[in-house]
């Protein structure tokens, strides 16, 4: 299996990450109410900018690809779009914020740029989603609220292909698909399964997390047919609206799963608590697990589905849960062990905060990119996995 690419771009967490169009620069949030955008320079990754005027903890980017805008969102209940902006004195372009009236009372949790670019979403703690688009007049950017029928704090939000759908995942343990059609910025789209008539605020669809645990993260299907989410309660749903509509769970032996990516239409990258990315593959008829881009076997082997015991290959294998699990049973402590002891097998040391397609078309990723509370930026290869996932057919679907 192809090693991941590993970089480390701080000794503290990374909330979140974007790239730009042709993956040379990356904007990060360190922890921190500044965004820093890494460059690329030969085999690592160099900071060369900061962005600053948000007032508090930074939870969300996003990187238009066309028009290269960067859009935030942050704790301090505010989004700002950012544009390059030649400065008249040096000619040297410069990130330049727009402010986003968000009419929100609660920290902005989660952004993201619609596929048209002519919109977004804010999701929220003030159990509501934003939908910004441009106000040519007032030279600013203005929201419509998603309220009803949202009970809680909105963790996760996606964009439908056709720009109009919005799916979203929630503390009050659903994931909801609703219309975020705005007269005069979006054109009347064509018929979906997910509905036909869909004026702004439509519910078009409201899913249970299987044993009521929060829905961390939300993505439709390249195709924008199915949507996929993953809960608290160590659970990854798929849906199939055409078909009653026809969910498929795959309940999971490690910790829960807090973001997702759909490498093609028929299968996931997945990550989270459990500090590697995990592939899902299946269809209609069932999905199932097929393994880690993560490759914690030592000596390395091939990735195969028998790499995975009662407990899964997760950090439950590493010697830092082995040393802890005898400091409780046996009453022994662990202050003699080594620094090397209490590295986990794992590439990434802590929760992968996000996961996010970095190279291939829409259907057909062939990396993906992680980031996590451990400081590093990880790029991995997920071809081989696609590979294996075709060979195995629907042999290991449940």
């Amino acid at each position: 299996m192809t090693p991941p690419e590993v970089y480390s771009l701080a000794q503290g967490p990374v909330t979140a990450h974007a790239f730009n169009q042709d993956r040379s620069q990356v904007a990060v949030s360190l922890n921190s109410k500044d965004v820093q955008i890494f460059t690329k320079a030969k085999n690592d990754w160099k900071a060369t900018e900061t962005l600053s005027e948000h007032d508090k903890l930074i939870t969300s980017i996003d990187w238009a690809p066309n028009s290269n805008r960067i859009v935030t969102a942050s704790q301090d209940r505010n989004a700002y779009v950012w544009s390059q902006t030649p400065d008249p004195h040096t000619g040297r372009s410069e990130w330049k914020p727009t402010l986003v009236l968000l009419n929100i009372n609660r920290a902005a949790t989660f952004v993201r740029w619609s596929p048209f670019e002519n919109k977004f979403a804010v999701a929220s703690g003030a159990r509501a989603i934003a939908i910004c688009s441009f106000d040519e007049e007032s030279n600013w950017w203005v929201s419509k609220l998603l309220k009803k029928p949202i009970r809680s704090t909105v963790l996760s939000i996606d964009w439908h292909p056709n720009n109009v759908l919005l799916a979203a995942g929630s503390a009050d343990m659903k994931a909801r698909v609703f219309s975020a059609y705005i007269k005069d910025v979006d054109k009347k789209p064509a018929p979906t399964f997910w509905g036909e008539k869909l004026p702004f605020g439509t519910v078009c669809g409201e899913f249970a997390s299987p044993a009521g645990g929060w829905v961390h993260t939300v993505s439709f299907s390249p195709s924008g047919d199915v949507l996929a989410f993953a809960g608290h309660d160590s659970t990854i749903s798929i849906v199939y609206p055409g078909s009653g509509p026809a969910i498929r769970t795959v309940r999971i032996t490690t910790l829960p799963l807090v973001t997702l990516v759909w490498a093609s239409e028929d299968s996931i990258v997945a990550a989270g608590h459990d500090c590697q990315p995990y592939v899902f593959s299946g269809n209609e008829g069932g999905w199932t697990l097929i393994g880690s881009l993560d490759d914690t076997s030592a000596p390395k082997s091939t990735l195969s589905p028998s790499r995975f015991g009662p407990g899964g290959p997760g950090r439950l294998n590493s010697s830092a849960f082995n040393t802890f699990k005898n400091a409780d049973s046996r009453g022994i402590g662990g202050g003699g062990a080594s620094s090397q002891e209490s590295e986990l097998l794992t590439v990434h040391q802590n929760t992968i905060t996000s996961v996010r397609p970095y190279e291939g078309e829409s259907g057909a990723v062939t990396k993906v990119s992680t980031t996590g509370v451990d400081g590093k930026l990880v790029i991995w290869n997920v071809a081989t996995v696609t590979a294996l996932t075709a060979k195995l057919g629907s042999a290991h679907l449940r």
